[in-house]
């Protein structure tokens, strides 16, 4: 019988594609889900979004391109099953849910193909966190977050104005500094200091091999490196701002200064693992 399949027309376009090298099978199913992706790039295209995503799916294409040669010939069968039930879910979604949740389980379903097919002994989970953040999410995370985000801010940067000896209050995401009525508006949520920072954490960790254990321990960290940054940036803006008006290029500079410090501490969060907790 294993003979005849092999040389009829069936068994020859099933040995075709067993034959078919893993990152063939993720272009296909990524085609697959193309509708999903031509959203993401409506979205930047009509400058709903920022471009960063473009970053993360660059960082992750060139993880693939990286480690192309070492996946493995046949899949791991239970995540691929749940990357077709996804990728079955995410065709539905269309005509049902918001574009966002359809991309989000277009998302899980490349990243449980893979978790199917990578090679042993390589953490997928950074790789996940990469393709979310190669979507179109900013204006999202802005939207539902951002509020939420300068509330925190406010009420932090004003005890640390307290304790400096300075007359300070909030109300809402309002300050009353000095006399001065100060908005933490949206710009000084945080959201993109959250992106690159999680960006930074999934991208050390992807290419330094980093345990999913430790990768996951590490995230709370992460979060909490970002609100101290942004808490540190607001309260120094805010202390400037009460004394009178804050040059463009000091805030801007103080803005990029406070970013690159967290960003550099949380690549050095990931870097910071012994040889028990590598790869």
């Amino acid at each position: 019988m294993a003979t005849v399949l092999s040389t009829s027309p069936t068994g020859r376009w099933l040995g075709r594609f067993e034959a078919m090298p893993p990152v063939a099978w993720l272009g296909l199913q990524a085609l697959a889900l193309w509708p999903h992706g031509r959203w993401a790039a409506q979205r930047l295209a009509d400058g709903s979004d920022d471009p960063l995503g473009l970053v993360a799916a660059a960082v992750l294409l060139a993880w693939l391109a990286w480690h192309a040669g070492e996946m493995r010939g046949s899949p791991r069968p239970a995540w691929w099953i749940a990357s077709g039930v996804l990728t079955a879910l995410a065709t539905l979604s269309l005509a049902v849910a918001p574009p966002l949740a359809g991309a989000l389980l277009a998302v899980a379903a490349l990243a449980c193909s893979g978790r199917a097919f990578a090679p042993s002994g390589r953490a997928t989970l950074p790789l996940a966190g990469l393709a979310v953040l190669s979507l179109p999410v900013i204006s999202s995370l802005q939207f539902y977050a951002g509020f939420p985000l300068r509330l925190v801010t406010a009420q932090c940067s004003t005890w640390l104005l307290q304790l400096a000896g300075l007359a300070a209050e909030r109300s809402g995401t309002a300050m009353q500094v000095e006399g001065r009525l100060i908005i933490v508006d949206a710009p000084c949520s945080g959201v993109q200091m959250v992106w690159m920072a999680y960006f930074c954490a999934c991208a050390v960790a992807a290419f330094a091999d980093l345990r999913e254990r430790s990768f996951a321990r590490r995230l709370p960290w992460v979060g909490a490196a970002v609100l101290g940054g942004n808490v540190l940036r607001n309260t120094a803006l805010v202390a400037l701002e009460a004394r009178g008006p804050v040059a463009e290029w000091l805030h801007q500079g103080i803005g990029l200064g406070v970013l690159a410090l967290v960003c550099a501490g949380v690549v050095m969060l990931m870097r910071e693992a012994d040889d028990a907790e590598t790869k």
